[in-house]
Protein backbone atom coordinates (compact mmCIF):
# COMPACT_ATOMS: atom_id res chain seq x y z
CA UNK A 1 0.00 0.00 0.00
CA UNK A 2 0.75 3.15 -1.07
CA UNK A 3 2.32 4.88 2.32
CA UNK A 4 -0.23 7.63 2.51
CA UNK A 5 0.49 8.83 6.14
CA UNK A 6 4.43 8.80 7.14
CA UNK A 7 5.68 8.04 10.73
CA UNK A 8 9.35 8.77 11.84
CA UNK A 9 10.79 9.34 15.15
CA UNK A 10 13.57 11.02 15.89
CA UNK A 11 14.88 11.94 18.98
CA UNK A 12 11.68 11.57 20.73
CA UNK A 13 9.54 13.37 18.10
CA UNK A 14 7.02 11.39 16.45
CA UNK A 15 6.37 13.03 12.84
CA UNK A 16 3.09 12.00 10.68
CA UNK A 17 3.15 13.79 7.45
CA UNK A 18 0.38 13.69 5.23
CA UNK A 19 1.83 12.18 1.64
CA UNK A 20 -0.55 12.85 -1.50
CA UNK A 21 0.75 16.11 -2.01
CA UNK A 22 -0.45 16.16 -6.25
CA UNK A 23 -3.69 16.59 -4.63
CA UNK A 24 -2.46 18.79 -1.30
CA UNK A 25 -3.12 15.93 0.82
CA UNK A 26 -6.61 15.61 0.53
CA UNK A 27 -7.79 12.76 2.62
CA UNK A 28 -9.33 9.45 0.67
CA UNK A 29 -10.21 6.24 2.32
CA UNK A 30 -6.85 4.70 2.59
CA UNK A 31 -5.05 7.77 3.92
CA UNK A 32 -7.62 7.71 6.69
CA UNK A 33 -7.23 4.62 7.98
CA UNK A 34 -3.26 4.88 7.95
CA UNK A 35 -3.95 8.32 9.72
CA UNK A 36 -5.92 6.25 12.48
CA UNK A 37 -2.90 3.68 12.47
CA UNK A 38 -0.13 6.14 12.85
CA UNK A 39 -2.15 8.44 15.64
CA UNK A 40 -2.69 5.21 17.51
CA UNK A 41 0.91 4.11 17.21
CA UNK A 42 1.89 7.45 18.23
CA UNK A 43 -0.21 7.60 21.43
CA UNK A 44 1.44 4.25 22.87
CA UNK A 45 4.40 4.49 22.01
CA UNK A 46 6.48 5.71 25.11
CA UNK A 47 9.19 6.55 23.49
CA UNK A 48 7.42 9.61 21.75
CA UNK A 49 7.13 12.63 23.40
CA UNK A 50 5.94 14.83 20.85
CA UNK A 51 3.93 14.54 17.66
CA UNK A 52 4.03 16.56 14.82
CA UNK A 53 1.63 16.76 11.56
CA UNK A 54 2.48 18.13 8.61
CA UNK A 55 1.50 17.96 5.37
CA UNK A 56 4.24 16.96 2.36
CA UNK A 57 4.36 19.77 -0.85
CA UNK A 58 2.65 22.93 -1.06
CA UNK A 59 -0.11 22.35 1.00
CA UNK A 60 -1.24 20.81 4.57
CA UNK A 61 -4.27 19.24 4.14
CA UNK A 62 -6.63 20.56 1.79
CA UNK A 63 -9.42 18.41 3.16
CA UNK A 64 -11.62 15.60 1.94
CA UNK A 65 -11.15 14.26 -1.34
CA UNK A 66 -13.83 15.97 -3.36
CA UNK A 67 -13.57 14.16 -6.53
CA UNK A 68 -13.56 11.04 -4.80
CA UNK A 69 -17.11 11.92 -3.52
CA UNK A 70 -18.07 13.03 -6.62
CA UNK A 71 -17.30 9.66 -8.46
CA UNK A 72 -19.35 7.60 -5.29
CA UNK A 73 -22.53 10.06 -5.06
CA UNK A 74 -25.11 7.64 -4.56
CA UNK A 75 -23.44 5.67 -2.24
CA UNK A 76 -21.63 8.68 -0.09
CA UNK A 77 -23.65 8.97 2.87
CA UNK A 78 -22.48 5.13 3.78
CA UNK A 79 -19.13 5.56 2.63
CA UNK A 80 -19.14 9.46 4.75
CA UNK A 81 -19.40 7.31 8.08
CA UNK A 82 -17.29 4.43 7.15
CA UNK A 83 -13.89 6.95 5.93
CA UNK A 84 -15.00 9.60 8.42
CA UNK A 85 -14.87 7.37 11.16
CA UNK A 86 -11.47 5.95 10.68
CA UNK A 87 -10.36 10.00 10.87
CA UNK A 88 -12.51 10.27 14.05
CA UNK A 89 -10.73 7.76 15.95
CA UNK A 90 -7.31 9.15 15.02
CA UNK A 91 -7.95 12.56 16.39
CA UNK A 92 -9.52 11.12 19.20
CA UNK A 93 -6.13 8.72 20.10
CA UNK A 94 -3.95 12.11 19.46
CA UNK A 95 -6.43 13.89 21.93
CA UNK A 96 -5.96 11.30 24.21
CA UNK A 97 -2.26 10.68 24.07
CA UNK A 98 -0.24 11.82 26.68
CA UNK A 99 2.13 13.87 24.82
CA UNK A 100 2.03 17.54 23.28
CA UNK A 101 0.41 17.48 19.37
CA UNK A 102 2.28 20.19 17.18
CA UNK A 103 0.30 20.74 13.43
CA UNK A 104 3.02 22.62 11.42
CA UNK A 105 0.83 24.29 8.07
CA UNK A 106 1.94 25.40 5.51
CA UNK A 107 -0.38 26.23 2.40
CA UNK A 108 -3.71 25.04 2.14
CA UNK A 109 -5.55 24.10 5.41
CA UNK A 110 -9.00 23.42 4.74
CA UNK A 111 -12.10 20.95 5.47
CA UNK A 112 -10.82 18.41 7.30
CA UNK A 113 -7.26 20.10 7.51
CA UNK A 114 -8.87 22.75 9.94
CA UNK A 115 -10.44 20.29 11.94
CA UNK A 116 -7.17 18.43 12.40
CA UNK A 117 -5.49 21.99 13.01
CA UNK A 118 -8.27 22.55 15.50
CA UNK A 119 -7.43 19.24 17.33
CA UNK A 120 -3.80 20.20 17.70
CA UNK A 121 -2.17 20.85 20.89
CA UNK A 122 -0.43 23.46 19.45
CA UNK A 123 0.21 25.41 15.84
CA UNK A 124 2.86 26.45 13.68
CA UNK A 125 2.08 28.31 10.59
CA UNK A 126 4.09 29.39 7.58
CA UNK A 127 3.01 33.42 6.42
CA UNK A 128 2.06 31.34 3.06
CA UNK A 129 -1.14 29.16 4.87
CA UNK A 130 -4.79 29.91 4.58
CA UNK A 131 -7.27 28.25 6.59
CA UNK A 132 -11.14 28.00 5.63
CA UNK A 133 -14.07 25.02 7.44
CA UNK A 134 -15.10 25.27 3.64
CA UNK A 135 -17.78 22.03 4.39
CA UNK A 136 -20.67 24.39 3.61
CA UNK A 137 -18.93 25.34 0.28
CA UNK A 138 -20.21 21.62 -1.09
CA UNK A 139 -23.37 21.75 1.15
CA UNK A 140 -21.88 19.73 4.55
CA UNK A 141 -21.90 20.30 7.69
CA UNK A 142 -18.32 20.26 9.88
CA UNK A 143 -16.62 16.96 11.42
CA UNK A 144 -13.47 16.01 12.48
CA UNK A 145 -14.04 17.40 15.60
CA UNK A 146 -14.64 20.98 14.39
CA UNK A 147 -17.78 21.84 15.19
CA UNK A 148 -16.60 20.57 19.12
CA UNK A 149 -13.19 22.71 19.11
CA UNK A 150 -13.67 25.68 17.25
CA UNK A 151 -16.64 27.32 19.44
CA UNK A 152 -13.87 26.93 21.57
CA UNK A 153 -11.46 27.98 20.32
CA UNK A 154 -12.99 31.58 18.84
CA UNK A 155 -16.33 31.56 20.33
CA UNK A 156 -19.61 30.58 19.22
CA UNK A 157 -20.44 33.51 16.85
CA UNK A 158 -16.80 33.06 15.23
CA UNK A 159 -17.09 29.96 14.79
CA UNK A 160 -20.64 30.11 13.23
CA UNK A 161 -19.23 32.90 11.16
CA UNK A 162 -16.28 30.48 9.82
CA UNK A 163 -18.59 27.73 9.45
CA UNK A 164 -21.83 29.18 7.67
CA UNK A 165 -19.46 31.60 5.18
CA UNK A 166 -16.71 29.00 4.77
CA UNK A 167 -14.24 32.17 5.38
CA UNK A 168 -10.87 32.13 4.25
CA UNK A 169 -8.32 33.38 6.65
CA UNK A 170 -4.53 34.29 6.25
CA UNK A 171 -2.38 33.07 8.65
CA UNK A 172 -1.54 36.21 10.77
CA UNK A 173 -5.74 36.01 11.24
CA UNK A 174 -5.78 32.57 11.66
CA UNK A 175 -2.89 34.14 14.97
CA UNK A 176 -5.29 36.56 16.20
CA UNK A 177 -8.18 34.31 16.73
CA UNK A 178 -6.34 31.56 18.46
CA UNK A 179 -6.25 28.72 15.86
CA UNK A 180 -2.42 29.02 15.48
CA UNK A 181 0.24 29.89 18.24
CA UNK A 182 3.12 30.98 15.90
CA UNK A 183 3.38 32.56 12.30
CA UNK A 184 6.83 32.32 10.31
CA UNK A 185 8.29 32.64 7.11
CA UNK A 186 7.65 29.43 4.85
CA UNK A 187 10.98 29.22 4.32
CA UNK A 188 11.90 28.71 7.81
CA UNK A 189 8.72 26.80 8.73
CA UNK A 190 10.85 23.00 9.11
CA UNK A 191 13.40 24.58 11.39
CA UNK A 192 10.88 26.68 13.17
CA UNK A 193 8.91 22.99 13.85
CA UNK A 194 11.74 20.90 14.67
CA UNK A 195 12.72 23.42 17.66
CA UNK A 196 9.61 23.55 19.39
CA UNK A 197 8.77 20.13 18.78
CA UNK A 198 12.59 19.06 20.37
CA UNK A 199 11.97 21.33 23.47
CA UNK A 200 8.71 20.07 23.94
CA UNK A 201 9.91 16.48 23.50
CA UNK A 202 13.03 17.24 26.52
CA UNK A 203 9.82 18.59 28.89
CA UNK A 204 8.19 16.53 31.54
CA UNK A 205 6.20 14.41 29.25
CA UNK A 206 4.34 12.88 32.41
CA UNK A 207 3.45 16.55 33.56
CA UNK A 208 2.68 17.69 30.02
CA UNK A 209 -0.01 14.25 29.45
CA UNK A 210 -1.66 15.46 33.58
CA UNK A 211 -1.94 19.32 31.93
CA UNK A 212 -3.42 18.07 28.66
CA UNK A 213 -6.15 16.09 30.26
CA UNK A 214 -6.95 18.65 32.65
CA UNK A 215 -7.35 21.20 29.71
CA UNK A 216 -9.14 18.92 27.69
CA UNK A 217 -12.09 18.07 30.33
CA UNK A 218 -12.31 21.49 31.96
CA UNK A 219 -15.14 22.74 30.07
CA UNK A 220 -17.39 19.87 30.74
CA UNK A 221 -16.21 20.23 35.01
CA UNK A 222 -17.55 22.36 37.47
CA UNK A 223 -14.77 24.74 38.94
CA UNK A 224 -14.78 22.48 42.44
CA UNK A 225 -14.24 19.26 40.68
CA UNK A 226 -11.71 20.42 38.55
CA UNK A 227 -10.01 22.03 41.06
CA UNK A 228 -10.26 18.72 43.23
CA UNK A 229 -8.56 16.95 39.65
CA UNK A 230 -6.31 19.74 39.68
CA UNK A 231 -5.12 18.33 42.88
CA UNK A 232 -4.92 14.98 42.31
CA UNK A 233 -3.09 15.53 39.12
CA UNK A 234 -0.27 17.48 40.70
CA UNK A 235 -0.21 14.38 43.65
CA UNK A 236 0.73 12.28 40.50
CA UNK A 237 3.40 14.53 39.37
CA UNK A 238 5.14 14.73 42.35
CA UNK A 239 6.25 11.31 42.40
CA UNK A 240 7.37 11.55 39.46
CA UNK A 241 11.59 11.43 38.91
CA UNK A 242 11.06 14.78 36.84
CA UNK A 243 9.03 16.54 39.47
CA UNK A 244 12.13 15.82 42.01
CA UNK A 245 14.39 16.64 39.36
CA UNK A 246 13.07 20.36 38.66
CA UNK A 247 13.02 21.05 42.09
CA UNK A 248 16.34 20.14 42.66
CA UNK A 249 17.37 22.34 39.20
CA UNK A 250 15.07 25.41 40.89
CA UNK A 251 16.73 25.05 44.07
CA UNK A 252 20.74 24.71 42.66
CA UNK A 253 19.78 27.41 39.97
CA UNK A 254 20.03 25.12 36.64
CA UNK A 255 18.19 24.16 33.47
CA UNK A 256 16.64 20.71 34.52
CA UNK A 257 17.15 17.82 32.63
CA UNK A 258 14.01 15.86 32.42
CA UNK A 259 13.28 12.27 31.02
CA UNK A 260 9.62 11.83 30.79
CA UNK A 261 9.36 10.06 33.49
Amino acid sequence: MTELVRLSVDEGVATLTFNRPQVFNAMDADMMIQFRAAAELVQKDTAVRAVVLRGEGKAFLAGGDVALFHQRIKELPDVIVRWGREMHFAILALRRADKPVLASVQGACAGAGFSILCAADLAIAADNAYFSLAYTRIGASPDGGSSHFLPRLVGYKKAMELTLLSSTLDAETAKSLGLVNWVVPADQLAQETQRIARELAKGPTLAFGEAKRLMNQSFERSVETQMEEELAAFARCAATKDLAEGVAAFVEKRKAQFKGS
